[in-house]
């Protein structure tokens, strides 16, 4: 693995190179921190941060402040990792100018070197504004989190074949606006496969199937950080939730029963 920083151009040449492409979301310093060490190839700062961290249902109350903010954190952490940031939900539908403003913000304010959009049709001509000012952008299709409303929840897209035909030409318009790369998220895997090898641009899959040029998975998934559900796309690595729980468990245990602070935690 090369120790050089990651770059947008960069995961271009790994599709071409048929090397796989690791992506994990990031929310804060420490979670980042522990990703880069681990090797992964960029960090996604997710309005899913919305979610997974300040107790949301949807991403949809997420803000351009919130994600600045997440996203700077991540950015200080990343030493060699690709920084991409989510753009949140109305920061680029209604505006192409705010638009462009408000991803420049995420890499003059908050140190990322990418941001990410969902959707085609409309989004399409807004990706291309924004890469012409010089900003790298990841497209985005299938299940469209800010979209949950009007597709009904969190469904797996693109299985009727209108919706195919329509999710494999969205993603060609998106490849030549000038995107560099595009998750597919929820995808029938047949689907992504054929996405897959019809672009010049590398698929980010999550829960579309193993034959995307690279995945992407939430942090708290893959450590096992919450009890209960986990998605189906999704694969814990560990379970770091009980290790925590038992641990603070264990230190509420030793304040009451007078073990903690002994003379070794001490000063003298």
């Amino acid at each position: 693995m090369s120790e050089r920083r990651m770059t947008a151009p960069e995961f271009i040449r790994m599709k071409e190179r048929g090397e796989r492409i690791v992506v994990l979301t990031a929310y804060d310093f420490p979670s980042a921190a522990i990703a880069e060490l681990a090797g992964v190839d960029a960090l996604l700062v997710g309005d899913s941060v919305g979610m997974v961290s300040l107790g949301y249902k949807t991403t949809l109350p997420v803000t351009m402040e919130m994600m600045l903010h997440h996203a700077g954190a991540v950015a200080r952490a990343a030493k060699r990792a690709l920084v991409i940031a989510d753009m949140p939900f109305m920061s680029y539908q209604v505006d192409d100018d705010d638009a462009v403003r408000n991803a420049g913000r995420f890499l003059q304010e908050a140190g990322a070197a990418a941001v990410k959009l969902e959707g085609a049709g409309p989004t399409v001509e807004i990706v291309e504004r924004i890469v012409a000012a010089g900003i790298p952008v990841m497209a985005h299709l299938g299940y469209t989190p800010q979209s949950v409303h009007q597709l009904g929840g969190p469904r797996a897209q693109g299985r009727e074949e209108e919706a195919a035909r329509k999710m494999l030409a969205g993603a060609k318009e998106l490849q030549d606006a000038g995107a560099f790369a595009l998750v597919l998220e929820v995808v029938p895997m047949d689907l992504a496969k054929e996405i897959t090898a019809e672009l010049r641009i590398p698929t980010i899959g999550i829960g579309a199937g193993p034959h995307c040029d690279g995945q992407v998975l939430v942090f708290h998934d893959v450590l096992g950080i919450y009890e209960g559900y986990t998605p189906r796309h999704a694969k814990r690595y560990a379970e770091v939730g009980e290790l925590m729980r038992k641990a603070i468990a264990e230190y509420a245990g030793d304040v009451r029963e007078s073990r903690f602070p002994t003379e070794e935690e001490s000063i003298r």
